[in-house]
């Protein structure tokens, strides 16, 4: 399997995929990878397969989707840290999913909700999908800001710290916006989402790609 952070670095969004089922150990894989996910952050995180018409509106034509049958619903309880909890833990699985030969794309609105597809127990609430399968290529990599542009300290902070910050470079964020900070002082590091769509969901994603990257031994969340 391609080491993660070979993922990291290869995953690109993707929003047209072959029309085909996902294979029986593909489907085994995403499984059990959620439920792990599922166990590990109390998320309701799960697996739609062949189902066409959530990307076949007018909603998905207009963010360019194409091939789409299988998703993950990233379903939590209403509560102001689940759509950060979605980002951090949709990106591990996006992740393993690069890793085990997949492409994905996180979608927030260009696609229809279909209700049947997926379970939304009392209290919990659909907080954004990520479409997945095989891509019809992989995706390109998107512009980026500068690292001094998300870490006024960057140039004289540890090589750890760094690496953290380069690894959330990379990370995918809504419209591509990078509306995102870090700060550091010693070992504790402060993340803080800026102001536009899907804040929340962008700092958890963005928070994964920084422990990878700067290593979660070398410092603690502020």
């Amino acid at each position: 399997m391609m080491d993660i952070m070979e993922a990291m670095q290869k995953r690109h969004s993707v929003r047209a995929y072959e029309e085909k089922p996902l294979s029986a150990e593909h489907r085994t894989a995403l499984l059990e990878k959620i439920a792990e996910l599922n166990e590990e952050s109390g998320l309701h995180i799960q697996l739609v397969t062949d189902e066409p018409k959530a990307f076949s509106s007018l909603l998905a034509h207009y963010g360019s989707f194409s091939g789409v049958t299988n998703y993950v619903a990233m379903v939590g309880e209403k509560s102001e840290k689940t759509d950060e909890l979605c980002g951090y833990y949709g990106e591990k699985l996006v992740l393993f999913a690069q890793q085990i030969g997949l492409n994905t794309c996180w979608v927030k609105s260009t696609y229809k909700k279909v209700p049947e597809a997926f379970e939304i127990c009392k209290g919990e609430e659909l907080v954004i999908v990520i479409s997945i399968g095989y891509g019809k290529n992989q995706g390109k990599p998107h512009k980026s800001k500068s690292a001094e542009a998300v870490a006024k300290d960057y140039g004289t902070a540890p090589e750890w710290f760094r690496k953290g910050v380069d690894a959330a470079l990379i990370a995918p964020t809504a419209v591509n916006q990078q509306k995102f900070s870090f700060v550091s002082d010693g070992n504790k590091v402060k993340a803080k989402a800026g102001i536009g769509p899907c804040r929340s969901i962008d700092l958890g994603i963005v928070k994964y790609h920084f422990e990878l990257g700067a290593g979660k031994e070398n410092f603690t969340w502020a």
